[in-house]
């Protein structure tokens, strides 16, 4: 059975594993989901992931979550757009998550990013999800 939409799968699963304080989730490897780990590692909401191929299987990420006082750092992660709804923005109207205290993650044509990285470099995208 084929996947609609991957990313919003990673997001299950790491929202899931976080509900259950689990420090690690796997989940099936790709470029996108390594792109939007990246951006979640380097705003500081997981602590690492490192991709794992064992022979006879595909590829997956082993995502070490991340937990401050006992409770997860990612309060509420969101999918933006969607594969029945792509939602695009220009960087004048690049949306703020709780009032900057969140990050959204952005696919741009200078690759995969954070709202601040994307305001900075002054190009807008598709607005793929929100971390907060």
């Amino acid at each position: 059975m084929t996947m609609t939409d991957p990313l919003a799968d990673m997001l299950a699963r790491i929202r899931n594993a976080q509900l259950r304080r689990r420090s690690t989730v796997r989940t099936p490897a790709s470029r996108l989901r390594g792109w939007v780990l990246d951006v979640l590692a380097a705003e500081g909401y997981i602590r690492a992931y490192e991709r794992l191929e064992e022979p006879g299987s595909h590829p997956q990420f082993e995502i070490s979550l991340k937990y401050f006082d006992g409770e997860p750092v990612i309060r509420e992660i969101k999918r933006v757009s969607k594969p029945g709804r792509r939602v695009y923005t220009g960087v004048e109207k690049m949306p703020r998550v709780r009032n900057g205290l969140g990050v959204s993650i952005v696919s741009t044509s200078q690759g995969v990013m954070s709202d601040a990285s994307a305001r900075e470099k002054n190009i807008g995208g598709e607005v793929l999800c929100t971390v907060f």
